[in-house]
């Protein structure tokens, strides 16, 4: 698995700012990688601070466009379909809390670290049919933010940064978080087509 990772960031990093667009767009709307996107705004920056402004640009591009497809998706199953993968109390927290505070829980859900549900927010929010114009606005800026603060700590912390993220123990600490999540996501998908 770890040699799965590193050939992956190795292809990704190579792609230079293509790199954080891929991935952007993979990572926010139906692969979950986490930390990935920011390892790799971090590595790329670290390696070439004068193109600071296009990664963070494109990796927010791509976190965008991963929405936009996540969206058309959730927005298409609508409230039956996410009744048909959550209970009716969440779903009736969701819709109350989204209906009420949908500019805040996404901006939340952008900034956030994972293993914030940035996913579920942005599915709930499409699926309670919020608008997508507005939906793609709040994430482009909040993910901008997120990518921009990403990037300055890239610039002063990048070295470091990229030596703790290759260090044995993260690794592993990354893989066994991967598999937790692959596991979820299994009982997730096998809960959804169950109902």
């Amino acid at each position: 698995m770890h040699g799965v990772l590193r050939q992956l960031f190795t292809f990704l990093v190579h792609l230079g700012p293509f790199g954080p667009l891929i991935l952007g767009v993979l990572d926010s709307s139906f692969l979950f990688l986490p930390f990935g996107n920011d390892l790799l705004l971090i590595i790329s920056i670290a390696r070439d601070h004068g193109r600071f402004p296009l990664y963070v640009l494109m990796a927010t591009l791509g976190s965008s466009g991963g929405v936009l497809l996540l969206d058309i998706v959730s927005r298409k199953g609508g409230e039956e379909g996410l009744k048909r993968i959550i209970d009716v109390k969440r779903f009736n927290y969701l819709r109350k809390q989204l209906s009420e505070h949908a500019v805040p829980a996404v901006i939340v859900a952008c900034l956030a670290p994972p293993p914030f549900p940035f996913t579920a927010v942005i599915a709930a929010a499409s699926a309670f049919q919020y608008p997508r114009p507005r939906l793609l606005e709040v994430v482009f800026f909040a993910r901008l933010v997120r990518y921009s603060l990403i990037g300055l700590a890239a610039i002063g912390f990048g070295r470091q940064i990229v030596r703790i993220a290759g260090s044995r123990e993260f690794v592993w600490f990354m893989v066994g978080f991967i598999i937790l999540c692959v596991i979820g996501s299994v009982i997730s998908i096998i809960r959804w087509t169950r109902r």
